[in-house]
């Protein structure tokens, strides 16, 4: 699910790429993009092409339909059976969205450019300013790809043997910050586990032993049942990513925190425990 930046350089067959440059509070990620991005790279707007509209009853970046997402990876100019690889310049903590949403989609061939546009640059890869826009494609996506949790289902999962994870900084799921949703804290039973602690220093992910380390400290093996969530869906899919590297399937709640706490009938866990 990782395409290391010197293989995708040397990769003379047809790849698709998606280009997601997106952050919270950020707004410049198109004019990043055409400022500089691989060759041939589609640009992919998260807020309105990665998720439907915001509510209080689903959250900030819920789920697109299947028929949308099909629209969009058309528009994107994927084909049946072509390879896709998304990325950013935050270690793929944006382009990870897109590569869980088109796994959901039923897409088999989906990587993450390990390290990003960084990593692309370190190997000598060739950048182009500009927009790209591609024939339109034929792709078909039959969906039911990945798992994925409703609030409910996350709010068992703790006390029914299984683990949840939230993937925000830690500060967030202590309640000491609360930038954007309703109230601060977690979700009682959640455990803390920062994605970005999933990465090295050069915004490429751990090995995978250092990845299995660090899930099994946390209680987690391959046959345990995982949940993840962040703020709004969108995190999370990177640290399903990094399970899956590791070896081990996670179920992506795409609600999370900003579908919990907008419900003030829902606790609010604060601190460095789960409570």
């Amino acid at each position: 699910m990782l395409a290391p930046a010197a293989d995708l350089l040397a990769d003379g067959g047809r790849v698709v790429l998606l280009d997601v440059r997106w952050a919270l509070g950020d707004d410049q990620g198109r004019e990043k993009y055409l400022a500089g991005h691989l060759p041939g790279a589609v640009f992919v707007d998260l807020e309105t092409e990665l998720a439907d509209s915001a509510s209080a009853a689903a959250g900030r970046h819920p789920i697109p339909s299947l028929q949308r997402l099909q629209e969009a990876a058309r528009r994107w100019g994927i084909r049946d059976g072509d390879a896709v690889v998304a990325y950013d310049a935050t270690g793929g903590l944006a382009a990870a969205r897109a590569w869980w949403l088109l796994r959901w989609g039923g897409l088999a061939d989906v990587r993450l450019l390990d390290g990003g546009l960084d990593a692309w640059r370190r190997v000598g890869g060739p950048v182009e300013t500009g927009d790209v826009v591609p024939a339109p494609g034929d792709v078909t996506l039959p969906g039911g790809g990945m798992p994925v949790l409703t609030l409910e289902e996350a709010a068992a999962l703790p006390g029914s043997g299984g683990v949840l994870l939230d993937a925000r900084a830690g500060e967030r799921y202590r309640g000491e910050v609360e930038p954007i949703d309703p109230r601060a804290g977690h979700v009682p039973g959640a455990l803390s586990a920062p994605t970005t602690a999933n990465l090295a220093a050069d915004g490429t992910f751990l090995r995978m032993t250092e990845l299995v380390d660090r899930f099994v400290a946390l209680g987690i093996g391959p046959r345990t049942r995982v949940g993840v969530y962040c703020g709004s869906g969108v995190t999370a899919a990177h640290e399903v990513a990094a399970l899956a590297a590791a070896g081990i399937e996670a179920a992506l709640w795409p609600g999370s925190w900003s579908q919990w706490s907008s419900d003030p009938a829902r606790p609010a866990a604060t601190g460095p425990t789960p409570g």
